[in-house]
C-alpha cells in the first residue's frame, strides 16, 4: 500500500471516529433532555388570541396548553398546532441568570401601548402575521405566575388571562373544548390559587413553599402567640390567612372548602342562566347586586332667564338653574347667556354692572394676547419652532373642523378665521400646553353659540379648565379615566367586561376619543350643544361623562356578545356608532345607572370613589338616626313635595 493510501485510510478512520463521537454526544444530550423533560398535563383546542392585524377568520391560533417539568422546574407552556415536533418555545418572563432576579423585558407582546396615539385606530403592527404563529409560543415557569383570571361569556366559551410577576399579561387563552377545571386542578399540585372574594374569577398564585417571598408583609397579632408561629411553620398558607385575618381579608374566600363554595351571579334581566360545564370551579362573577334600575324621565329645556335674576342682575338660585339645565338643556335663544355662567366667564353672583366690567377687562386682555402672536414676523417664527408647529397644526385642523356646518362651511369663511385666531391666542394664554389635536372640536360649538371672538375664547378657557389634562403629553388623565370607566363597567355588567377581556379589548381604548373630546364626534352638532351644557352642570357627579360611556357600551352588549367580533371589529363597530345614538335615551340610561349605583347598599368603595360618593366612617354610620342616608338625599323630593325616583333633586 502506498504512503498516500495509508494517509487517506488514517484520515478516513479519524473522521469516522469524530462522527461517531459527535453522534454519541448528541445521543447522550438527547437522552438527558428526554430524561429532564416530564409532561404533566396537556390539553388540545386552546386558542391564543392576539392583537395582530388580521381578518375575522384569523382571530385565534389553535394550540396546546401543557404543564411540564424541565430539569425539575414546572412550567406552563402553550404552543401552536403547526409547531408540533419543533423545538420547545422560548422561555418568557423568566428570571435572568446572575442578575439578581431581574425580569426579562425583551418580550414583545405584539401590540402598541393603548396610549401611543390619540386616534382610536391603532397603527399597523410590524411583527409577523398570524401565519408565523410560532412567535406566540410561550413557556412560563410557575414560580413566575402571578395571577390568572378565568371566566366565560354567553357563548359558553371559557377563557383565561395569565399575568406574570412582572405585571405582563399574556394574550387571552380560549378553551374551545373546555379543560380549565382540569388545568387548575393540575396547577394546584405546584402552586396555591387564592380566589378573591371581590372578584371570584380572579386567582392569585403562590408557590407551595414555606420559604416563599410571595407572601405580603405581615404584622404578627397578639391573638395566637407562639401557637401562630408554630402553625405558620407547619402550614404558612392557611395560617397566614386564618390567624392573620385581621391584617387582610382579601383572600378570605380562598379558605372555603370547594364543596361549600357558593356560586354568585349577576345576570341582567332576561338573560338565560349559565350552568358551568366544568363543576368544581364555579364561575363567580362580581358579587354586587345592584338591584332594579329606576325609571328616569327628562324635563323641559330652560326657557326662562329673567325670572332667575334679581333687581341687580344676580342669579338668585344657581343650583336650581343647574338642575333645570341638567334635566332638559337650554333653549337655543338663551344659550349665549347661560353658557357664560356655566363655563365660568361670569360668576353666578355677579351683578349686571360687574359683568360689564368683566367683559371690558377680558376684552383688553384677549387682544393683548392676540397682538403677541400677530406681531411675530416670518423671520421670528422661523426661529420659533414651537409656535410654528402650533400654527401648522391649527391651520390643518381648522380646515377640517365642522365644515358641514354653515358657520364654518365654504372657503374664506369668517367663522374659520375666528376659529384659527382664538386657537392661536389660546397658545399664548397657555403656552405650556399650546395646541393639541382635538381642541378645535371643543371650540367650534362654543364659537357657533356665542358668535363672539372674545366670549368664545374665555368660554374655551373655562371648558379647558375641566378637560385640559386630557391633552397633556403624559396622558395620565386619560389612563385614569379609562381605568375608572373599567371599574364602573365591571360593577355594572361583568359579562360584557369578560367578553371585552377575551378579545383583548378590556382596556377600553376604543373609548379614548369619547372621553378626550366629550363625545363630540359621536353625536350630531345640535345634540352636542345639549350634551355639553348638561355635563357642564357637573350633576349628578363630576364623572357623569363616564356613566354616559357606560350607557352607550351597555346599549351595544347584544351586538358585541355572541358575535364574532375581535379587537379590530370591536373598534370598527364602536367607531361606526357615530351619529347613530339617541342622546335623550343615552342621558336617561346614564342617570338611571347612577341612581342604580347610589341605591346599592354594598357598592364597592372604588365605585363610590369614581362617583364622588362619600364613604362614611363607622361613627357616622352609628349616628344615622338624625341624618338622612346618602341615597335619600340623592333621591330627594320633587318641587311639589312628592317623593319620586323619576325626577331626583341633586345636591
Amino acid at each position: 500500500m502506498s504512503r498516500d493510501a495509508v494517509r487517506w485510510a488514517e484520515l478516513s478512520m479519524s473522521r469516522k471516529r469524530d462522527v461517531t463521537f459527535v453522534l454519541e454526544e448528541a445521543k447522550q444530550k438527547m437522552e438527558e433532555t428526554v430524561k429532564d423533560y416530564k409532561l404533566i398535563f396537556e390539553k388540545e383546542g386552546v386558542y391564543l388570541h392576539t392583537n395582530a392585524k388580521k381578518t375575522v377568520q384569523e382571530t385565534g391560533i389553535p394550540g396546546f396548553i401543557r404543564i411540564v417539568e424541565r430539569a425539575g422546574v414546572p412550567a406552563l407552556e402553550w404552543s401552536p398546532l403547526e409547531d408540533e415536533g419543533h423545538s420547545a418555545p422560548a422561555v418568557l418572563y423568566s428570571r435572568k441568570d446572575g442578575e439578581g432576579g431581574e425580569e426579562d423585558t425583551n418580550f414583545d407582546p405584539g401590540y402598541e401601548p393603548d396610549w401611543a396615539v390619540i386616534s382610536t385606530v391603532k397603527k399597523d403592527r410590524e411583527h409577523a402575521q398570524v401565519k408565523d404563529s410560532g412567535q406566540w409560543a410561550f413557556s412560563l415557569p410557575l414560580s413566575e405566575l402571578y395571577s390568572l383570571r378565568r371566566a366565560r361569556f354567553s357563548l359558553g366559551r371559557n377563557f383565561m388571562v395569565l399575568t406574570s410577576r412582572g405585571g405582563h399579561p399574556l394574550p387571552p387563552l380560549h378553551f374551545h373544548r373546555g379543560g380549565t377545571r382540569e388545568l387548575l386542578r393540575a396547577l394546584q399540585h405546584y402552586i396555591i390559587l387564592d380566589q378573591s372574594p371581590v372578584d371570584g374569577r380572579l386567582f392569585l398564585a403562590y408557590p407551595r413553599d414555606s420559604n416563599s417571598a410571595a407572601f405580603p408583609q405581615l404584622q404578627i397579632l397578639e391573638d395566637g402567640g407562639s401557637d401562630i408561629v408554630s402553625r405558620f411553620i407547619h402550614d404558612p398558607y392557611a395560617t397566614t390567612f386564618g390567624g392573620f385575618s385581621k391584617v387582610t381579608n382579601f383572600f378570605r374566600a380562598a379558605l372555603r372548602p370547594p364543596e361549600t363554595s357558593v356560586t354568585r351571579t349577576n345576570q341582567g334581566p332576561g338573560l338565560p342562566s349559565q350552568p358551568d360545564d366544568e363543576p368544581g370551579f364555579e364561575l363567580i362573577t362580581c358579587g354586587v347586586e345592584l338591584g332594579p334600575r329606576p325609571a328616569v324621565t327628562r324635563g323641559r329645556a330652560l326657557d326662562q332667564w329673567e325670572e332667575f335674576l334679581d333687581s341687580e342682575g344676580r342669579v338668585k338660585e344657581p343650583q336650581k338653574v343647574k338642575e333645570l339645565v341638567f334635566r332638559g338643556g337650554i333653549t337655543p335663544s338663551l344659550r349665549k347667556e347661560v353658557w357664560k355662567f356655566l363655563l365660568g366667564f361670569y360668576p353666578w353672583k355677579s351683578t349686571s354692572t360687574e359683568r360689564e366690567d368683566i367683559l371690558r377687562v377680558k376684552t383688553d386682555e384677549y387682544f393683548r394676547m392676540k397682538v403677541q402672536w400677530k406681531s411675530v414676523s416670518e423671520e421670528q417664527e422661523m426661529r420659533n419652532s414651537l409656535l410654528r408647529g402650533y400654527r401648522s397644526l391649527i391651520e390643518r385642523d381648522v380646515n377640517r373642523t365642522d365644515r358641514n356646518n354653515t358657520f364654518f362651511s365654504g372657503n374664506n369663511n369668517p367663522g374659520l378665521t375666528l376659529l384659527h385666531d382664538v386657537l392661536m391666542t389660546y397658545c399664548m394664554y397657555n403656552f405650556d400646553l399650546g395646541y393639541v389635536q382635538g381642541m378645535s372640536d371643543l371650540l367650534s360649538p362654543i364659537l357657533f353659540v356665542t358668535q363672539n371672538e372674545v366670549e368664545s375664547f374665555w368660554c374655551l378657557t373655562g371648558f379647558m379648565e375641566l378637560v385640559h389634562q386630557n391633552f397633556e403629553e403624559s396622558q395620565e388623565a386619560m389612563k385614569q379615566q379609562l381605568l375608572q370607566l373599567s371599574i364602573l363597567l365591571k360593577a355594572l355588567d361583568p359579562e360584557l367586561c369578560d367578553f371585552l377581556d377575551s378579545q383583548d379589548s378590556g382596556s377600553l381604548c376604543f373609548c379614548f376619543r369619547w372621553l378626550l373630546i366629550w363625545f363630540k364626534r359621536e353625536f350630531s352638532f345640535e345634540d352636542i350643544l345639549t350634551l355639553w351644557e348638561v355635563l357642564w352642570t357637573r350633576l349628578p357627579c363630576d364623572n357623569f361623562h363616564l356613566l354616559i360611556a357606560c350607557s352607550i357600551l351597555e346599549s351595544q352588549r347584544g351586538e358585541l356578545i355572541g358575535s364574532d367580533h375581535d379587537f379590530n371589529t370591536i373598534l370598527k363597530h364602536i367607531n361606526e356608532l357615530t351619529m347613530k345614538l339617541d342622546l335623550q335615551t343615552v342621558l336617561r340610561e346614564a342617570e338611571a345607572i347612577y341612581l342604580q349605583f347610589v341605591c346599592c347598599k354594598e357598592l364597592p368603595r372604588k365605585v363610590k370613589q369614581v362617583l364622588g360618593l362619600s364613604v362614611p366612617s363607622s361613627s357616622e354610620e352609628d349616628s344615622s338616626g338624625s341624618q338622612r342616608s346618602e341615597t335619600e338625599q340623592l333621591l330627594g323630593q320633587t318641587e311639589g313635595g312628592a317623593a319620586s325616583a323619576h325626577v331626583p333633586t341633586y345636591p
